[in-house]
């Protein structure tokens, strides 16, 4: 057997493989002779058919089989021998003139070849990086939530602009049919809490979803339908009124605060604020860390030059699915996954060249953190390690949530790797203008 490599240029390469007779035969005997042993032909006693007439039989398709898996395991064996990085897979040349008659096969290989290039985290151009604070608006709204949350309900005899609606919205043609309770002042526009401010159980009220609600979320709560469909939605409901309650706000007393924090944690209304202050920044930082490796992500991609082999990984990606392509067809599934290569490559480069590596005991240790978070759910406060062990054992077993596990922890390495070794533009505002800001 030989195999050679020709290079295109720098990013496209043929590799060639020749297979000769004795690279396969002895192979293809030890086969038919095993098949002989077996054979069952009327006329024959078991395996005293005569050779020729298993050849005839078998020969042919055992010696192309046995090729084929020569080919791809002297060609992976190269691949992985020479050091070659490539994109997708070798796409093999049709020969018009091949034969299987043959003694001696002649392959060949078409390679996309990674490009090489330098990853600059010292940038000039700095990325963004949010410190969210909460407000003392955001405190006071929050205050005001838990003493509504933990308020006493008492019903009334019709809706005022401060009370909660308990209703069916119905819509069959829309199929929606939902019991929701809403507070009247949610309403978006004086023209929908007019129909509703002065009605009584029974009374049906007719709404338009289009701009019902300040936020499209809270709809598709209330009515119950799809986040697909939820924001092009305009159709009119019928709203049955069932129950209209006020909540009289909970005193901000020793009462309140001992149902909050359970550990005496909390005495007084300036310890609320800051308790809340210290667990909404907790989940502000979150939010901001997602953002920042989205930025860096995106900044990276976009100062990060290289070529990459467009035409060969257009050709491979119109026969790589279940469906094959047609050539149109595989310049828009390129233009589509552009970008994300480029950042697995990115990624790729950054993580040998800084020797950053993921070891299993670290996925298991991190699959450890939300095992602990759903039991504590169910009360199961200390659970042992090794039930522990158990649970991230089979969890790991599934290559899906595997597969979700280590993105994740990747890109918590990698963050961390990038506060660590990039300058950032440094911007303090408040949750509202952040949301406002980044996601426009």
């Amino acid at each position: 057997m030989n195999i050679t490599k020709e290079n295109i240029d720098a990013l496209n390469a043929v590799v060639k493989v020749d297979i000769v007779a004795d690279d396969y035969q002895a192979k293809v005997t030890e086969l038919l002779t095993d098949y002989r042993k077996k054979a069952d032909v009327p006329g024959f006693r078991k395996g005293h058919v005569p050779m020729g007439m298993i050849k005839k039989q078998y020969g042919k398709s055992i010696m192309i089989d046995e090729v084929n898996k020569l080919l791809q395991s002297s060609l992976n064996n190269f691949i992985t021998e020479e050091k070659l990085e490539i994109l997708g897979n070798p796409i093999p040349r049709m020969q018009e003139d091949f034969n299987w008659d043959a003694e001696t096969f002649s392959f060949e290989f078409e390679l996309g070849l990674a490009p090489q290039f330098d990853v600059d985290l010292k940038s000039k151009k700095k990325v963004t990086q949010y410190n969210i604070i909460a407000t003392e608006e955001l405190l006071d709204e929050e205050v005001k939530n838990i003493q509504t949350r933990y308020g006493k309900m008492s019903p009334l005899d019709e809706a005022t602009e401060h009370s909660n609606v308990t209703g069916t919205f119905v819509n069959e043609e829309s199929e929606i049919n939902k019991k929701s309770t809403f507070l009247v002042n949610d309403l978006k526009g004086k023209k929908n809490e007019k129909k509703v401010i002065g009605a009584k159980v029974g009374d049906v009220i007719e709404l338009d979803t289009k701009k019902l609600f300040e936020d499209d979320h809270k709809l598709q709560h209330i009515l119950g339908v799809s986040h697909d469909v939820i924001h092009d939605l305009d159709v009119k409901v019928s709203l049955t009124v069932e129950e209209i309650t006020k909540t009289e706000p909970a005193d901000l007393d020793k009462e309140l605060f001992d149902k909050l924090f359970a550990d005496g944690s909390v005495n007084s209304v300036t310890e609320l604020r800051e308790k809340i202050k210290e667990d909404a920044e907790k989940q502000f930082l979150q939010q901001g860390d997602q953002q920042l490796l989205n930025a860096v992500t995106e900044h990276l991609v976009e100062n990060t030059k290289f070529d990459l082999p467009a035409d060969f990984l257009k050709k491979w990606l119109a026969t790589a699915g279940e469906k094959e392509l047609t050539a149109e067809e595989a310049a828009a599934e390129f233009d589509k996954s552009e970008k994300g290569l480029r950042y697995q490559l990115i990624e790729g480069k950054i993580m040998k060249d800084n020797d950053i590596k993921l070891e299993y005991q670290e996925l298991v240790d991190y699959a450890k953190v939300f095992i602990r978070q759903q039991m504590a759910q169910f009360g199961n406060m200390n659970p042992e390690e090794k039930e522990l062990d158990d649970i991230a054992g089979r969890i790991l077993q599934n290559q899906e949530e595997a597969q979700k596990l280590q993105s994740q922890l990747i890109s918590q390495k990698l963050l961390t790797f990038y506060k660590e070794n990039m300058s950032f533009k440094s911007k303090e505002l408040s949750y509202e203008d952040f949301v406002k800001e980044v996601y426009k």
